[in-house]
């Protein structure tokens, strides 16, 4: 008798295995379709991490600006 309810009764290790066999089955399946999207995905979350910092293009463009008028200026002036 003691043996059929030993039977009945997995084994800790076996109920492991079965949950990381199910858990690497899920892994297995990918949410993107191309590795385009999964690129894209990855260029978004790091903007939105703030890896790449703000873009200081027009910031650079309004300094250059501003130096060229001051030179422009003090050029006109002497």
């Amino acid at each position: 008798m003691w043996r059929l309810s030993s039977f009945d009764r997995a084994p800790a290790p076996l109920l492991a295995l079965q949950a990381h066999a199910e858990r690497a089955g899920c892994a297995l399946a990918c949410a993107y379709s191309s590795s385009d999207e999964f690129e894209a995905a990855v260029i978004r979350s790091k903007r939105e991490a703030g890896v790449y910092g703000p873009k200081r293009r027009r910031r650079y463009a309004l300094y250059a600006g501003a130096v060229s008028g001051a030179l422009a200026i003090a050029y006109l002036m002497f």
